[in-house]
């Protein structure tokens, strides 16, 4: 039955559509998903599915981390949150090991497109609000023009989308004139959006992204790449301070609030602080195995009363490490870690550059930005996660 509309061909449009819907809509990319994960449940061939699945560690390691969270509900005490945890982490057990089953290696280019396509448009839409040319809509305003999703997800997403195109503009030799100069026009867009948008971690995540481009560019001389890194992100930074007045008060509140802690508890920077503080006494308590995997909430609100009265209780630390640490102890975070382990390490086996760069890349950079939130939580960064690591670490050769 499946066959006779062609069942593999209708899989690729619809992970083409989902890459383009991913950074527009929540209720747009979740349908692709129930569509493509109904449609691979029952198609059958059951055993060639899960055989290709338990021969790629990064995927075991992933259903590993999944399980922990279904194990962790055994020692905790809120079960409704547990399971509210364990639901926004189910792209590790069913979403990420289909896509990486249904990915095919000619398609890439089109899976990149597409998103880029539709991170052209949100970039669009949101220099048209800035310039005050459309009326602000959804999550945007004329301040933080950031469409169709906050600016805490907006900007890692579009740093990521930065080194997919500035990738192609220093590696693809293939790339016609026309081809350069839109990439090339389309990357300095996206750098300059970085600075009107308010998201500190995706700046961060913009600067830590050059490096790395910079340092792979110039892998072979390792001096030159550090005087690169130092010049090109020291230039970026210090125009966009000056000309950026969003980014150079973000930039200013970030000093402020570590250097005046104890008077700024209250700000964003001052209450991670203390959300790390306070979390890491429950978690000297609970260092193997954690709270369990829906006690965060209450163990929080507990030592919160104890050691801050005066700030608010939280359900997230703001820190991905922590948050892990705290809910399944060194066992969760030593899982978790090797998912990212298997990512860096299945990545040196690629002989296509790109991928392989990409493959690095994106460990890294999540490593980097889990320090001040869990990103691995929210929609639309978490689903750019699973997707490209669906077939950056697909052998495709021996698939």
């Amino acid at each position: 039955m499946f066959r006779s509309f062609n069942l593999d061909k209708t899989y690729q449009y619809l992970i083409i559509l989902l890459a383009f819907l991913l950074p527009l809509t929540v209720f747009g990319a979740n349908l692709i998903i129930v569509i493509i994960v109904t449609l691979w449940s029952i198609s059958g061939d059951y055993k060639s599915k899960f055989n290709e699945i338990c021969k790629n560690k990064l995927l075991l390691a992933s259903i590993l981390f999944f399980s922990l969270h279904v194990v962790g509900l055994i020692w905790t005490e809120n079960l409704s949150w547990g399971f509210h945890i364990i639901h926004k982490m189910w792209y590790f057990l069913l979403l990420f090991p289909i896509l990486f089953n249904l990915m095919k290696k000619e398609n890439i280019k089109y899976y990149i497109s597409a998103f880029l396509v539709a991170i052209s448009l949100t970039e669009l839409l949101s220099y048209l609000v800035w310039l005050e040319v459309i009326n602000p809509f959804k999550n945007a305003t004329v301040a933080n023009p950031t469409p169709f999703m906050d600016h805490i997800s907006y900007n890692p997403i579009l740093a990521f989308s930065s080194y997919l195109v500035l990738h192609q503009v220093f590696f693809n030799k293939k790339l016609k004139k026309i081809e350069l100069f839109a990439y090339s026009f389309f990357a300095i867009s996206m750098s300059f959006n970085m600075f009107i948008t308010g998201g500190r971690a995706g700046q961060v995540m913009f600067f830590a992204m050059l490096a790395i481009l910079i340092f792979q560019y110039f892998y072979a001389q390792k001096i030159k790449a550090i005087v690169v890194i130092l010049i090109v992100t020291g230039g970026i930074f210090t125009t966009a301070y000056e000309f950026s007045p969003l980014f150079q008060s973000r930039m200013d509140s970030i000093e402020n609030n570590i250097n005046n802690y104890a008077t700024n508890k209250g700000t964003p920077v001052g209450l991670r602080i203390a959300f790390t503080i306070n979390s890491w006494g429950v978690i000297m308590k609970n260092p193997i195995i954690g709270v369990g995997t829906g006690d965060f909430q209450a163990e929080y609100k507990k030592i919160n009363l104890i050691n801050t009265p005066q700030l608010p209780a939280t359900d997230n630390p703001h820190n991905m490490y922590i948050l892990i640490l705290m809910q399944l102890g060194v066992v969760g975070l030593i899982s978790f870690l090797s998912i990212f382990y298997y990512q860096i390490k299945l990545s040196f086996l690629s002989k296509d550059k790109f991928i392989r760069d990409l493959g690095i890349t994106l460990p890294l950079l999540f490593l980097l930005i889990m320090w001040s939130d869990s990103y691995l939580l929210g929609h639309y960064t978490s689903l750019m996660y699973i997707f490209f690591s669906s077939f950056l670490y697909k052998d495709f050769e021996k698939s």
